[in-house]
């Protein structure tokens, strides 16, 4: 009986937990921890949203077991969604379903449509879901870059010459979580003509599909002509309207591939709460101005921690898009490594942040900076780094060379 079950063998110690540990100690013994670990939002929802929430959970009748495909004024507000914001025409009867979150909705996603041995080609380094979803399913995971240019078509081309059996799904995530990486829709156009070329099923997730800044709005792969006949995409609540504890998010796309999804769901859950559900529709319907000063807010916060961690001395690339930084480690420290450098960070400066490593071993190398807390917490990370970098031996701005 002290056999390891034998998909808890295939999936490895969760590194960013080490972290998370170490930060709830010291958050026990009282110690004021500034965490850009997690991607936890720290705005509440709109009020009208809690309001709906309140007036439904007081009817009798809205508490027994819900649709598990989603109630059919959800799937309708965001088939709506899409229409408004992608130009994208959806049908929610067929090519809707709502999850319990895009992770949910990976995972059970992966569930429905992997056999054993399956080959999935996915982003590294990644969110965990995009290749544990599909570990645990029984696939084969083959790495791809996250980058979105010529060397990764030229990977995706290897892996389809080079692979036994021939991968049959590729994982999408722009922007990227943890890179920040975006892309265009020259992108998708292309990366939906290679899809149909080698019978590939495409996943997109899209879940910080309304953090983008600079005037740049992020597209939709569904916005590529034909892009229904290979791809699904997957969009969330949680960031857009800072609801990640409601655990509301869709699948959009590909009639065979909702159906499957919808079909192992069914045995699964009886779906959200159903004042969640129509508490998420009011989210949708309802004013949108939230959506756009999530936005500034969050830009304004980017453009506070880059500046202010360059004065401290370090320098981090300005996202594009999402709510995190990807941060090459300070090169002097290089060498400590993701994690090691993570703990020093949590210990010394009282700074939480996520190890690169935890992404896949390509995130090695760097750390997820989360734009988690407000601006003058932010700078009070910078001057806690600042402090930091300077015990450790680094010259920092302002700092005369020894």
């Amino acid at each position: 009986m002290s056999e390891e079950f034998y998909r808890i063998k295939r999936l490895p110690p969760y590194v960013i937990a080490e972290v998370n540990a170490m930060r709830a100690a010291a958050r026990a013994g009282g110690e004021d921890i500034i965490d850009l670990g997690m991607g936890n939002p720290d705005l509440p929802p709109p009020p009208h949203v809690i309001d709906k929430l309140c007036e439904v959970a007081r009817k009798p009748d809205a508490h027994g077991y819900s649709a598990s495909k989603g109630i059919p004024g959800l799937r309708r507000a965001q088939a709506n969604y899409y229409g408004r914001r992608f130009g994208v025409d959806i049908d929610p009867e067929t090519e809707v379903v709502v999850t319990m979150g895009s992770k949910e909705g990976l995972a059970s996603l992966a569930t429905a449509i992997t056999a054993p041995g399956d080959v999935v080609l996915a982003p590294n380094p990644s969110y965990p879901i995009h290749t544990f979803g599909f570990i645990i399913a029984g696939a084969t995971i083959r790495a791809v870059p996250t980058t979105p240019d010529d060397a990764y078509f030229e990977s995706l081309e290897r892996a389809m010459n080079f692979t036994v059996p021939r991968p049959s799904i590729l994982v999408v995530n722009y922007p990227s979580n943890p890179t920040a990486e975006a892309v265009d829709l020259a992108f998708y156009e292309r990366l939906v003509a290679w899809a149909k070329e080698n019978k590939v099923w495409i996943l997109s997730d899209l879940a910080y599909s309304e953090l983008y800044f600079d005037g740049k709005p992020t597209p939709s792969i569904l916005q590529v002509k034909g892009a229904k006949d290979v791809a699904i995409e997957f969009t969330s609540l949680s960031k857009t309207y800072s609801m990640a504890g409601w655990r509301i998010g869709f699948a959009v796309g590909n009639k065979q591939l909702i159906a499957a999804m919808t079909r192992v769901k069914s045995y699964l859950d009886y779906g959200a709460f159903t004042p969640i559900q129509a508490a998420a529709c009011a989210a949708l319907n309802g004013p949108q101005d939230i959506v756009e000063r999530n936005r500034q807010l969050y830009h304004k916060r980017r453009d506070v921690m880059v500046e202010s961690f360059a004065r401290a001395g370090w320098d981090i690339p300005s996202p594009p898009a999402s709510m995190f930084a990807w941060a090459p480690l300070p090169p002097a420290l290089a060498h400590l490594g993701s994690l090691e450098f993570s703990k020093q960070l949590l210990t010394h400066a009282k700074v939480a942040v996520a190890p690169g490593v935890g992404y896949g071993e390509n995130g090695e190398g760097y750390v997820r900076i989360a734009m988690v807390e407000n601006e003058q917490r932010l700078r009070q990370a910078a001057r806690n780094v600042k402090r930091y970098l300077q015990s450790m031996g680094v010259n920092t701005p302002g700092q005369a060379a020894g």
